[in-house]
């Protein structure tokens, strides 16, 4: 089994390679990244193959035609949901799958791929698959772009498996390299240990549904795993408030410490997101493991013995 992750650099890609190098020692496994938002630091224990390219590239394209993949997980992409540069974020986003279903085709390799729950924008929850899109971003627009996307390629191509995963807010070990994009879990649990206020939007009500990377990594698997064709939603189902996750971050590290509200830049900032997740049980026979209660502390203590947070910009 011949298996390609993109942007295998990154968060998630990263933890994705290494648990499936850890689960499925037969694999022979490939990471292809260019390194513009990934870092080498999440690849130190991956002991497969590193390709250095991009897939925005023709020639990278190329490359990873030669491979005849088993099976794509496509993970890479421009992650930074601020990014206005439209034409940047179209063709690195969806321009450049488009090429790599085209390179799964021809391998007949099933492709799971990274989409995002920014395509719901700020339409009311919970968030349903078949529910209103509508993307207050680019970057939630390239996610959509991508999805509609799959589902024609999948019609011209009703044998290759093609399976999408819209991302809530997901947070976990290795992302830390991410800076201003890395979760709030993280960015709040620096600034508490560097002593200071941990700082919030006004206030901190807003809620997301956050995701442990541990559990995306079970999804996309278990995606595989199924055989099956579609777009599911990849979140806990719940919502929960900024300020629950600063109270459980304080609980953890036994630090009690006022938080410091301040006024939202954002125009485009979502407000409440919570994952319908219907399709994903049918499709994948997947659900969450953890919660922000189990899943706050655990990477907490990670951060606390893996990452200089000495030197974060939090």
């Amino acid at each position: 089994m011949r298996v390609l992750i993109t942007g295998g650099a990154g968060f998630i890609g990263s933890n994705l390679a290494l648990e499936l190098q850890k689960r499925f020692k037969g694999w022979e496994l490939f990471i292809v990244d260019d390194f513009s938002s990934g870092n080498f630091k999440n690849l130190i224990d991956f002991e497969g193959e590193v390709i250095t390219g991009s897939i925005t590239e023709k020639e990278t394209v190329d490359k990873l035609r030669k491979y005849n993949f088993d099976a794509v997980f496509h993970q890479g992409a421009i992650v930074n949901t601020t990014e206005e540069n439209q034409r940047k974020m179209m063709e690195v986003n969806c321009e450049a799958f488009k090429e790599l279903l085209k390179v799964a085709r021809e391998a007949k390799a099933p492709v799971i791929y990274a989409s995002s729950a920014a395509v719901y924008g700020n339409t009311p929850p919970p968030m349903k698959v078949n529910g209103k899109l509508k993307p207050e971003n680019v970057y939630g627009y390239s996610k959509l772009a991508m999805d509609r996307f799959a589902l024609k390629f999948k019609r011209e191509n009703p044998e290759l498996q093609i399976m999408g995963l819209r991302y809530f807010n997901v947070y976990g070990p290795r992302e830390e390299h991410k800076g201003k994009m890395a979760s709030m879990v993280l960015q709040l649990t620096v600034q508490i240990l560097k002593g200071k206020r941990p700082r919030l939007f006004k206030w901190g009500e807003q809620k997301r549904d956050f995701v442990y990377v541990k559990d995306c990594v079970e999804a996309n698997i278990k995606a595989l795993e199924s055989g099956k064709s579609g777009i599911v939603n990849v979140g806990t189902g719940r919502a929960r408030s900024f300020n629950e996750v600063v109270e459980i971050i304080k609980k953890t590290l036994g630090r009690e410490v006022e938080t410091e509200y301040f006024d939202n830049p954002y125009d485009f900032y979502q407000n409440y997101t919570e994952a319908d997740l219907k399709e994903t049980r049918e499709l994948l026979n997947w659900q969450p493991e953890t919660q922000i209660e189990e899943g706050i502390p655990e990477y907490v203590k990670w951060i606390k013995e893996n990452v200089k947070w000495e030197k974060l910009p939090y």
